[in-house]
């Protein structure tokens, strides 16, 4: 009989760690185009809605593909993903040399590039399951929190600076080349394919019954869908007020520190991420997940509270330290309790849940600010002579207002959720899906972890 040796856990997180800073590469070097492209139109055209649409246009295809991934195996999508978002940004390039670039080019080459992207996000969260052991979960979680917080922080910076040195055709092509390291990054490791589970078997058919799995397989754990639902609330209340920030700061602060309180949030965000990279979260991932979501809504409703640059500054920052912290214990809970070869399609579609909120935040916080809440704290307005001698009175405190309402309701959304017994007990009641170290795995062409039987 020969001898079982052991998967090397190290050596699983090496190879995802390979992976995982290709990724931060090309999402940074993503976070640059987008940045430019939302900047040339905007100077083109002088309009926030033709800017807004930007935005749009890379959200929508989020909302309604993705769950194709598990139709393919995760490390073709994701050299498929990046290969794809490079060259549907390459033309962008040709089209300014010739001087024929138009608005519409650009909103088809964000739409192209975020069809793409929809397949990179839960074809890289579904590969880490196989790369890294079920303990460090919470930790490549927490890493993966840190890509977004490197497009927050340095994406915008360098692309303002190399704007006005090589112009938007080379911070395009910069893009490009970033896809093409994450694309070497990912050549270097083998990642191996899920086992197949009686769940995979399910939900394998036809395009459109795997495309509608993934909601079939969430709805038939309530514990997972109530975590959804919970998220799903959040996400729109924080979309709400991300909405609100930029507005709200202006009424009563000069660009310059719109712009301070902004870099420190993101540095925020930051700090949360490499707190959970190194702690990788407590034992009942749950309590992290609902103790540091109250903790958001808390410090969101203070950013309301005045109009006070330091204070605003302040509860941002522990805002955004928190939130990364949220994301990264939900997201281990799923990876945890969904089968492996169907994370691609169930992530995808928890995606979709997920981004839809924004879309609807979008549509009302702009009437809901303009037409109930700013009204209500002018000078004379109804609640002037009660709430405004707390948060003030004037243009903005409506705004702030909407902020504190939202962060209580956040907070409240916590407490009630957490009372709820299929949420609070989803750790208990589903059995996990993985096992406790992931699979064979290779790194540059040779075995990094192996296993053996008789």
């Amino acid at each position: 009989m020969a001898t079982a040796i052991e998967p090397n856990a190290r050596k699983g997180m090496l190879a995802f760690g390979i992976v995982w800073f290709g990724q931060v590469i090309s999402f940074i070097g993503s976070g640059m185009s987008s940045f430019a492209l939302g900047v040339w139109v905007y100077q083109k055209t002088g309009s926030i809605t033709q800017f807004a649409l930007t935005s749009l246009f890379i959200l929508l295809p989020r909302v309604a593909l993705g769950p194709l991934v598990d139709r393919w195996d995760r490390r073709r999508v994701l050299i498929i993903s990046d290969a794809g978002g490079g060259l549907s940004i390459l033309p962008i390039v040709l089209l300014i040399l010739v001087g024929r670039l138009e608005i519409w080019h650009i909103y088809l080459a964000i739409f192209m590039s975020g069809i793409f992207d929809t397949l990179r996000w839960p074809a890289m969260t579904a590969a880490t399951t196989q790369l890294v052991s079920k303990e460090h979960f919470g930790r490549a979680s927490g890493m993966l929190q840190i890509v977004s917080a490197g497009t927050m922080l340095v994406s915008p910076f360098v692309a303002g600076a190399l704007i006005g040195t090589i112009g938007l055709q080379g911070v395009v092509l910069a893009d490009f080349a970033t896809f093409l390291f994450a694309i070497l990054t990912i050549l270097l490791v083998r990642i191996p394919r899920p086992e197949t589970t009686a769940e995979g078997l399910a939900g394998k058919g036809s395009l459109l019954h795997e495309s509608t799995y993934g909601w079939k397989y969430i709805k038939a754990r309530s514990g997972l869908l109530a975590l959804l639902v919970f998220l799903a609330i959040a996400n729109f209340l924080i979309e709400l007020n991300a909405v609100l920030f930029t507005p709200m700061i202006l009424s009563f602060a000069s660009t310059a520190a719109l712009g301070m309180a902004m870099s420190l949030g993101g540095i925020g965000y930051l700090v949360g991420s490499i707190i959970m990279s190194a702690w990788g979260g407590a034992k009942r991932r749950i309590n992290t997940v609902m103790v540091s979501m109250l903790l958001v809504g808390l410090f969101m409703a203070m950013i309301g509270l005045r109009a006070s640059i330091p204070l605003v500054t302040i509860s941002l920052f522990l805002c955004l330290v928190f939130y990364p912290i949220t994301v990264s214990s939900n997201q281990a809970i799923w990876q945890s309790k969904v089968a492996p070869d169907v994370q691609g399609r169930v992530f995808a579609i928890r995606q979709a849940f997920i981004l839809a909120t924004p879309l609807l935040a979008y549509l009302i916080t702009g009437p809901l600010a303009d037409r109930v809440f700013e009204p209500l704290l002018e000078a004379g307005g109804p609640l002037a002579g009660s709430v405004g001698q707390i948060i003030g009175v004037g243009p903005g405190r409506g705004a702030g207002l909407l902020f504190i309402s939202a962060g209580l309701f956040l907070v409240f959304a916590s407490v009630i959720g957490y009372l709820y017994p299929r949420l609070r007990l989803v750790e208990d009641e589903l059995p996990d899906a993985v096992a406790e170290e992931p699979d064979a795995v290779e790194l540059g062409g040779s075995s990094v972890v192996t296993a053996a039987a008789d």
